[in-house]
């Protein structure tokens, strides 16, 4: 259904919640059996989920009956953490310091030294080339982890992508080409690894039975651990930079 369609248009575009003014987002989904509602902890937006032949005034309804969940859920968002010299960033779950330096000793714009990471950058480069080295280091693991897990099941990895999602930290195609969030470099090891693993599981089970998760638990042991951890700092990895 077309954006400006008057369905849409006649949804509220914002809610009214303790913190403020919050963007909501509506989206029509031809799968979604029921109405639902979700929080987007990297923009702060509330994204409304909307079946076939849902009506303007069941939709506004469901908003006003959840107004209390919405205000516990937004109001419960970790702060953001600005990529800035002096602050931390967390790098395979341990902190670093970001000192922004004038010029770099050699070639490289971002290096690691001494519990610290380096950024010879101007402050308003810094962020962005911060992040660009750590989507390169996450790339580095997920090609390096992919491969070795893979070969361990007789299998090969076809294109890895590294994106930066807000739903699905990784997916796996028909074809073997994988994907992941490069948010997981952030993560503790073991987290990094479950995720490579469950994607890497499904170049032989392309389903969640119970063959799949044994797979998953052989290539990468704790997976519950693993995913109650990225469960509960979804929304602080979120929203790093």
């Amino acid at each position: 259904m077309p954006a400006t369609s008057p369905f849409l248009m006649s949804l509220p575009r914002q809610i009214k919640l303790r913190a403020g003014e919050i963007p909501v987002r509506v989206r029509m989904s031809p799968r979604a059996r029921r109405l639902a509602l979700r929080i987007d902890a990297q923009s702060e937006a509330v994204e409304l989920v909307l079946p076939r032949r849902t009506s303007a005034q069941r939709a506004m309804a469901f908003i006003e009956e959840n107004r209390t969940w919405l205000d516990k859920r937004i109001t419960a968002l970790p702060p953001r953490t600005v990529l800035a010299d002096g602050e931390t960033v967390p790098i395979l779950d341990k902190p670093y310091r970001i000192r922004r330096v004038d010029q770099a000793p050699g070639r490289q714009r971002v290096w690691i030294e001494n519990g610290q990471v380096f950024v010879a950058a101007a402050p308003e480069q810094l962020g962005r080339w911060l992040i660009d080295f750590l989507k390169d280091l996450a790339r580095h693991e997920f090609h390096r982890r992919a491969a070795e897990l893979a070969a361990r099941i007789g299998r090969k990895v076809g294109r890895i992508t590294v994106r930066d999602t807000t739903t699905r930290w990784g997916s796996c195609s028909a074809n073997g080409n994988l994907a992941f969030s490069w948010r997981l470099i952030m993560a503790p090891d073991a987290v990094l690894e479950y995720v490579v693993a469950h994607e890497v599981a499904h170049l032989t089970e392309m389903n969640h039975g119970p063959r799949f998760w044994k797979l998953v638990e052989r290539l990468a042991p704790g997976v519950d651990g693993q995913r109650h951890w990225l469960n509960r700092h979804r929304a602080r990895l979120l929203r790093i930079g």
